[in-house]
């Protein structure tokens, strides 16, 4: 090359890294391709992340919870932060609030209230499509019949549901026909609607089971 070209600026000379997994840090990439050279910057791609999901009842007792980080590390203060976020949203109609420093998202239907958690600065509209995705999804799992009773005899499908959607606090899908579809799979093949929950579930819990006896 010329030495009368001048070079790229150093900023642009970027490589972007996909595929990269979600316990990949600054610190080990840069010690990854430092073997070939110094490196100028290593600025890790940030995630949509949520903080915590909560369903509770009309009372706003916990009928589940999900915490996806140490911002209330003991059930004495997760209980404690689910009775303050009940007082402040239950008798309001609008869908997002502020609270203890946090973005919360909410819904309610007959006897449940969905609550999606995240940071001041998260996308509020990232967090509401968790939040809708875990209630339609959830809809079409009970067939339309969400509410506390029928939650509650399908707690399986809940937890398969949210960890299709939220993986260690990474939302990962915001489709519910993706989400029921990846739950049904559980079953023996038969599509959701023609089976309850507790029929796919169960066909799960029997596969874990015979793998925890081998």
């Amino acid at each position: 090359m010329s030495k009368d070209v001048p070079r790229e600026p150093e900023q642009l000379r970027k490589l972007f890294i996909g595929g990269l997994s979600f316990e990949t840090t600054d610190e080990s990439l840069r010690a990854h391709f430092e073997q070939w050279g110094s490196l100028t910057d290593c600025v890790e791609p940030s995630l949509h992340t949520v903080k915590a999901v909560l369903i509770l009842d009309n009372d706003g007792d916990r009928l589940y919870a999900k915490y996806y980080d140490d911002t209330y590390p003991t059930v004495k203060e997760q209980k404690a932060f689910e009775k303050n976020i009940f007082n402040k949203t239950h008798r309001t109609d609008s869908e997002i609030a502020l609270l203890e420093g946090l973005t919360v998202v909410y819904k309610s239907n007959i006897d449940l209230f969905f609550y999606v958690i995240g940071s001041s600065h998260e996308n509020e509209l990232m967090l509401m499509a968790v939040l809708n995705c875990l209630f339609d999804s959830l809809s079409q799992m009970l067939r339309k019949n969400v509410e506390r009773r029928a939650l509650l005899e399908n707690m399986e499908g809940l937890f398969l549901a949210v960890d299709e959607i939220v993986d260690g606090g990474v939302i990962l899908e915001s489709d519910p026909q993706q989400v029921v579809h990846r739950v049904a799979l559980r079953g023996d093949d038969v599509p959701l609607t023609e089976q309850t929950v507790t029929q796919v579930l169960q066909s799960a819990k029997e596969q874990i089971k015979w793998s925890l006896l081998r």
